[in-house]
């Protein structure tokens, strides 16, 4: 497994989020700074980092501005270097350990609870699953909080079968490590209340039944896990060196905590005011939480090829579907059968792993943060063992043990056969890794991972002169990976002045990520620049998710965006000449409010007053009624443009 993923960690270019982490981690072991990447707890960032300390690197100082994008800024500096692979590396062999780590934890797991056959079955599972293995070795937080709440809920077990002071600690000490790891680690309040509050019931019916007191135990327990959080508090702040400001001498966070929770409901901007009023947790770790909060109210969804302006409650369970092995898929089913059919009778071990994988599916399906599998990864560390389980158990005594054995071929088949697109994988129901992105965006198909292979499916060609829309161009330059085309507009990307205008006709190839192709970013129909190559068929899908057109095309609305990202710097140097550009870019693009926006804006600087109070109306009418889901929000700034004309 380890050297699956370290053939992951050399094949694929740095992803999307990474750079951010490996400064962030860097930057809080050698500045003691827990500010510029708060969103996400240190723990699996300082491993990451720690094999770069001895390595002379290139760091930059943060700039100081909105923490995001310093952290995102320092990261794409940091990793601009022809060092930059071997720190991706590095950093990710360091986080490998942990995926590796969670394989090990179901093994143990699924042995003790069902036996050695299951725990052998469950160590395959997860040692060839090919989520683990395209997102284990991955600089982000994912694999560590699946690693930590799978070994707090195993030790948490252990702990109420046989009680003992080391176990207690030792679940303590993994649920702290779950909290360090990413904020959902925060998962286990629910998770252990659950499984607590059956014991408790479970202790109640015995003591009752041998007439012991009733109540001695269930006290014991609750004390018990009210030491558990104890604990687990205390590791956290271990990881912010017991100190509550989140930055080192006095430097402030970018934005305030104020400003960060007033987008949040009166009730959790309060509670966060409180928990910081007592300094009850590190201010790093409340800044991260609010920030969690508040980022999926401006995410999109895309989801069987349809974007959504929110949310929806099934983005999570089909995901699921589309991501598990064929073979894991049957094996859930028998898991369902068995339960139902009271043929998997071991309850307790039945509610330790359902009950957290339950958790760690709905929570995220209450949440508008649709953006990848990644983020119900925990639920794959409980769902391994229990299929694993379920399985063994059903086939037991059987003499099925070749179906097992067929099964656990098959996962590992079905995985190996998507050896390079292990990110943008898909079970064969759904038409595997090279249809994920008609299907789901972002981590689950795109993430930025492709650019070697890119840059060697164009040296195959001999192409010097293309075009590409890169969804990392934000994070990192193409041409630093030795890509020569020239960039195209990535909505995602903070600066967008740097693009160059596009002409209105434009030859291949045309390379264009599936983030930027499905629209996602800007909405759907006429909204989406890229949207006419839907109804191409492309020459060739690079590592799942960057599609290839050859050929001449007419690309109207992406020359329109890259005239609006030239027109604030031109209406400032020349408003006549901003003037003509904000006609074309209307003729070009007329189903969009910001191209009206800048034609109105560009009317006033030349003095036609009362034709921008026209044009702002036909702005407001375009966002009221092409896409209106997706442009709605432009309406109040188009007003208080209108009034102030």
């Amino acid at each position: 497994m380890y050297g699956q993923l370290a053939l992951m960690a050399r094949w694929q270019s740095m992803t999307c989020d990474e750079g951010n982490h490996i400064y962030s981690g860097y930057m809080s072991w050698t500045r003691a700074d827990f500010g510029l990447n708060p969103e996400h707890p240190p723990l699996v960032k300082l491993l990451a980092t720690a094999p770069l300390l001895k390595m002379s690197l290139h760091v930059p100082e943060p700039a100081g501005i909105f923490y995001k994008y310093d952290a995102y800024v320092g990261g794409r500096e940091m990793l601009s270097g022809t060092d930059k692979e071997t720190i991706l590396f590095r950093t990710r062999m360091a986080v490998g350990l942990l995926a590796v780590l969670l394989a090990l934890l179901a093994f143990a797991a699924a042995r003790e609870m069902f036996g050695l056959g299951a725990g052998l079955l469950a160590l395959t599972l997860a040692a060839f699953d090919p989520n683990l293995l395209g997102l284990g070795a991955l600089v982000t937080t994912d694999t560590g909080v699946s690693c930590f709440l799978l070994a707090t809920v195993y030790a948490f077990y252990r702990y109420v079968k046989s009680p003992s002071a080391a176990r207690l600690l030792l679940t303590g000490l993994c649920a702290g490590l779950a909290l360090a790891a990413k904020h959902n680690g925060i998962f286990l309040g629910p998770i252990l209340i659950l499984l607590g509050a059956y014991e408790c019931a479970r202790m109640i019916a015995e003591d009752r039944a041998t007439g012991a007191p009733v109540w001695k135990r269930p006290v014991r327990l609750v004390a018990a896990l009210t030491l558990i959080v104890v604990l687990a508090v205390g590791v956290l702040w271990a990881f912010y060196g017991f100190r509550y400001s989140a930055r080192p001498q006095g430097i402030a966070l970018q934005p305030p905590m104020s400003e960060l929770t007033s987008h949040l409901n009166p009730g959790e901007a309060k509670t966060i005011a409180v928990i910081a009023k007592w300094k009850l947790l590190p201010e790093s770790y409340l800044f991260g939480a609010a920030d969690v909060r508040t980022v999926g109210e401006y995410y999109h969804s895309f989801i069987l090829g349809h974007i959504y302006p929110h949310g929806v409650w099934f983005y999570f369970p089909v995901v699921l579907t589309i991501k598990c092995t064929e073979a894991l898929l049957a094996m859930l089913l028998i898991t369902g059968f068995a339960i139902v059919a009271r043929a998997l009778w071991k309850r307790r071990e039945i509610l330790f792993l359902a009950i957290p994988a339950a958790v760690c599916l709905a929570v995220p399906m209450s949440f508008h943060l649709n953006t990848g599998v990644r983020h119900i990864m925990p639920v794959y560390a409980f769902l391994w063992p229990l299929a694993a389980g379920a399985a063994y158990t059903v086939a037991r005594g059987r003499r099925w043990a070749w179906v097992l054995v067929a099964a656990a071929v098959l996962h590992a088949g079905s995985s190996l056969s998507a050896f390079h697109n292990r990110i943008p994988y898909a079970n064969l129901f759904w038409g595997g890794p090279n249809n994920t992105h008609t299907l789901l965006t972002d981590s689950n198909a795109d993430w930025g991972q492709q650019l070697n292979g890119v840059r060697e499916y164009l040296a195959n060609r001999g192409v010097k002169n293309c075009w590409f829309s890169y969804i990392g161009e934000g994070e990192t330059r193409m041409a630093w990976w030795g890509i020569p085309c020239i960039p195209m507009p990535n909505l995602d990307a903070p600066d967008f002045s740097k693009y160059e205008v596009i002409p209105k006709e434009i030859d291949g190839p045309v390379l264009i990520s599936a983030d930027e192709w499905s629209g996602y970013l800007t909405g759907p129909g006429p909204l989406n620049p890229y949207g006419d190559f839907h109804k191409l068929k492309p020459s060739a899908i690079i590592g799942g998710g960057v599609l290839v057109y050859d050929g001449h095309f007419a690309v109207p609305r992406l020359s329109a965006v890259t005239r609006r990202y030239q027109f604030d710097a031109l209406l400032k140097s020349d408003p006549r000449a901003a003037l003509e550009s904000a006609q074309e870019i209307a003729a070009l693009d007329p189903d969009n409010a910001d191209s009206w926006t800048v034609l109105g804006r560009a009317e006033l600087a030349n003095g036609m007053k009362s034709q921008a109070q026209s044009t702002f109306q036909r702005a407001i009418d375009v966002a009221q009624t092409v896409e209106p889901d997706f442009q709605k929000d432009k309406v109040p700034g188009i007003r208080a443009l209108m009034s102030g004309s």
